[in-house]
C-alpha cells in the first residue's frame, strides 16, 4: 500500500482527509514543515499532500513552498500536490514550477484528490520503472557481451565501475580466454573516454623488431621502407585508451620507453627528434605472474608499480561455474544471429556436461563450444552429442569403478540442480527451461534428492 504524507496545520482537516483515503492508502499526518520533514527521513512515503499556509506564516505561502523544496531535497522521486485557496491560482502554478506535481484549490473536491493522487503514483510508477530500464541499458552498454551472475563477477563489475571514473592506469590480471579484453574495452566505454579512441595490442603477436614503430609510429627514413611518417597506437589512442594485452611478453628495452610515455606523457617517434605529447589512458593485461617474472629480474619493477595502480582479477571459468547457464544462453542467442540457427536451448543432460568439465580454454573455450554445436547439430536442442569436449578435462569419473559413477551421476545431478535453482533464485519454471525438464519433474527431483531453499540438505 502506498504511503501519503498530509502536512496541514489544521486538524480538522487532517482527520477528513484520513478519513477519505484511508481505504486506499497509509496515511501520515503532520502540522508543520518541520514535522513533514521528520517523517519522511524516518519513513519512505511515496506522495505528500501539502498546505501551501503553513505555521509560523500562516497568512502567506512562503512556509510552504520552503517545506516543498526541503522535501525534494530529501527525496526527488516524492510526488507533492499542494493545497492552496482558490484565488491563489498563481502561487499553485509557482509551487508545480518549483517541483510540485500539481494542486488542489480549497475547499476540497475529494473526488478530483482521488484522482489526482492515483495519476500522480502511477506516473511515479513509470518514472521509476523508464529510469531501472534506462540503467539496465546502460549497464548492458558498459559491460558489453560480459556475463556473469556470480559474487566474483560483481565484484569485478563494480570495479570497473569506479575505475572507470578516473584517469589512473589498471592492470587485468586473467588467464587465457577470460575476457581481459572484454573488461578492458569496458572501462573505457565507461568512462568520460568514451567516445575517443579505443586501441588495442597484443604484445605477445608483434615481433620485437616492429613493436616499438608499432607503439610509437615512424618518420620518414627511420629504416629502408619508411617513404612516409606513421603515427603509432600511443599517438593515435591520445585522448582515448591503449590496452596493451600480454604486457609480460614485452622487452625490458620496450618496458624502460613504455614507462618514460606513461609517466611523462611523452616519446620519440622512430628516427624522429620531435616530442610528442599525449594524453592516453593505458590499461595493460596479462596471463602470467609477473611477481614472479620481477625475480627473475625479466619485468621491470617500476613499470609494475606504475601500471599496477588498480588490479582486476578475472577468475577462471571452473571457478566461477555458477555463470555457465547465463553465458551459454547468451551464447546461443548470439551464434543463433549470427549462424541463422534457430536453436531454442540446450538439454539438462548437455548443461550437464558443461557444468562438470574444467575448462582449461576459459570462457572463449565455452563460446567455442556453444558455436560449434550450433553449427554441426541437428536439432533445436542441443544434445549431449552435440557438444564436443576434450577428453582429458571431462569429469573425473572416468576410471572410478562402475559400483561407484551411478552414485557420482546422481550427486552431479543434484549438484546441477541447486546450481540452476540458485542461479534463477528459485524461479522452477524457469530453472526447468534451462534444466530442459518440466517443472512436475524438476519438483520430483527436488523431493527426491531433499533440496531445499538454502542449497543445503537436510540430514
Amino acid at each position: 500500500m502506498k504511503t501519503v504524507l498530509v502536512v496541514e496545520d489544521d486538524k480538522d482537516v487532517r482527520r477528513l482527509i484520513h478519513r477519505v483515503l484511508r481505504d486506499s492508502y497509509n496515511i501520515l499526518q503532520a502540522e508543520d514543515g518541520p514535522q513533514a520533514r521528520q517523517v519522511i527521513k524516518k519513513t519512505p512515503v511515496d506522495l505528500v499532500l501539502l498546505d501551501l499556509h503553513l505555521p509560523p506564516a500562516l497568512d502567506t505561502p512562503q512556509e510552504g513552498m520552503k517545506t516543498l523544496e526541503e522535501i525534494r531535497s530529501i527525496d526527488p522521486e516524492t510526488k507533492v500536490i499542494v493545497m492552496t485557496a482558490d484565488r491563489e491560482r498563481e502561487t499553485a502554478l509557482q509551487a508545480i514550477n518549483n517541483g510540485a506535481y500539481d494542486y488542489f484549490s480549497k475547499p476540497l473536491n475529494f473526488g478530483e484528490m482521488k484522482i489526482v493522487i492515483k495519476r500522480a503514483l502511477l506516473f511515479q510508477s513509470l518514472e521509476i520503472e523508464n529510469r531501472y530500464l534506462r540503467e539496465e541499458l546502460s549497464r548492458e552498454a558498459e559491460f558489453g557481451n560480459i556475463v556473469g551472475k556470480s559474487n566474483k563477477m560483481k565484484s569485478v563489475f563494480e570495479t570497473i565501475r569506479v575505475v572507470a571514473q578516473s584517469d589512473c592506469t589498471v592492470l587485468i590480471h586473467g588467464e587465457s580466454g577470460t575476457g581481459k579484453e572484454m573488461v578492458a574495452t569496458a572501462i573505457h566505454h565507461s568512462s568520460p573516454r568514451r567516445n575517443e579512441p579505443f586501441i588495442a595490442l597484443n604484445c605477445a603477436a608483434i615481433p620485437e623488431a616492429l613493436m616499438e614503430s608499432e607503439l610509437f609510429g615512424y618518420e620518414k627514413g627511420a629504416f629502408t621502407d619508411a617513404t612516409g611518417g606513421k603515427p603509432g597506437k600511443f599517438e593515435l589512442s591520445s585522448q582515448g585508451s591503449l590496452f596493451l594485452d600480454e604486457i609480460a611478453d614485452m622487452s625490458l628495452t620496450l618496458q624502460a620507453k613504455i614507462l618514460r610515455a606513461i609517466q611523462d606523457r611523452t616519446f620519440y617517434r622512430l628516427g624522429g627528434t620531435r616530442s610528442i605529447k599525449v594524453n592516453t589512458r593505458v590499461i595493460a593485461a596479462t596471463n602470467k605472474n609477473l611477481q614472479e617474472l620481477m625475480a627473475k629480474r625479466a619485468f621491470r619493477e617500476d613499470l609494475y608499480y606504475r601500471l599496477n595502480v588498480v588490479s582486476i582479477r578475472i577468475p577462471p571459468l571452473r571457478q566461477r561455474k555458477e555463470d555457465i547457464p547465463s553465458l551459454t544462453n547468451h551464447f546461443i542467442r548470439k551464434h543463433n544471429k549470427t549462424n541463422k540457427k534457430k536453436v531454442k536451448r540446450i538439454s539438462s543432460q548437455g548443461l550437464k556436461l558443461l557444468m562438470d568439465y574444467d575448462w582449461p580454454g576459459n570462457v572463449r573455450e565455452l563460446e567455442n563450444i556453444i558455436e560449434r554445436a550450433i553449427v554441426l547439430g541437428q536439432s533445436d536442442i542441443l544434445l549431449p552429442k552435440d557438444i564436443s569436449l576434450e577428453k582429458e578435462h571431462k569429469s573425473l569419473e572416468s576410471g572410478i569403478p562402475s559400483s561407484l559413477t551411478v552414485t557420482s551421476v546422481a550427486e552431479t545431478e543434484k549438484r546441477l540442480i541447486q546450481e540452476i535453482l540458485r542461479t534463477t533464485y528459485w524461479n522452477q519454471t524457469e530453472a526447468a527451461k534451462l534444466l530442459g525438464i518440466h517443472r512436475n519433474t524438476l519438483r520430483r527431483k527436488i523431493k527426491h534428492f531433499g533440496i531445499v531453499r538454502d542449497g543445503t540438505t537436510p540430514s
